[in-house]
């Protein structure tokens, strides 16, 4: 393989990373906006469902950065770029919103069942904080930082968070859509007929 081969070759790949660092960028920043905007969402049964679609994208990011090989960041110490967002009040107004059905309980790891207990406010607003951090150091320019913090975080954090979230979400739909067929906890049963509405079976 020739010099000039091998340039080529770098200049390919450099292309690809940064079409790839700019799309999850823009996942992110959609997913950031998004949730502001919800916490403000007047209408709770529409929030969920805006949140189970943001969600969900959003992990459709974190699997696109799982199965990438190791990103490797230039620095050996993380640049600073300022505080963490102050998103305490967004945090306050998701807690508000989602009210009974705000905190839940998973496994939070499968493969060694532990049952943790936790508030869709908050792991909502530390996901954005990971993904946020990620963000301003793409907008510095520095993009082999941002993908290997979204890519890190992704698997020691907001992963997890964000699959624990995107499931407590579903079941709010799941028993406003099938609460006369399942056996499940009546509480439970009226929060989510309370934040999606009626709680009439959906038509077949």
């Amino acid at each position: 393989m020739t010099d000039e081969t091998e340039l080529v070759l770098d200049v390919t790949l450099d292309s690809e990373l940064e079409d790839f660092a700019q799309q999850i960028a823009d996942q992110v920043e959609s997913f950031l906006l998004a949730l502001q905007a919800i916490s403000r969402e007047a209408d709770g049964g529409r929030a969920i469902s805006l949140l189970l679609l943001e969600v969900s994208q959003v992990l459709l990011a974190g699997a696109r950065l799982g199965v990438q090989a190791d990103f490797t960041p230039i620095q050996e110490y993380q640049p600073d770029v300022g505080p963490d967002p102050d998103l305490d009040a967004m945090r306050l107004r998701l807690a508000r919103m989602l009210d009974n059905v705000d905190t839940y309980s998973f496994n939070f790891d499968p493969y060694d069942p532990e049952l943790v207990t936790s508030q869709l406010s908050d792991d909502l607003t530390s996901i954005a904080t990971d993904l946020a951090n990620g963000l301003k150091h793409y907008r510095s320019g520095n993009i082999d930082e941002a993908l290997w913090w979204w890519q890190f975080s992704y698997v020691a954090s907001w992963g997890n968070s964000a699959s624990a979230a995107l499931r407590a979400l579903q079941s709010v739909v799941t028993h406003d859509r099938l609460d006369t067929d399942l056996e499940i906890d009546a509480e439970a049963v009226a929060a989510a007929d309370e934040m999606l509405g009626s709680g009439e079976p959906a038509p077949r």
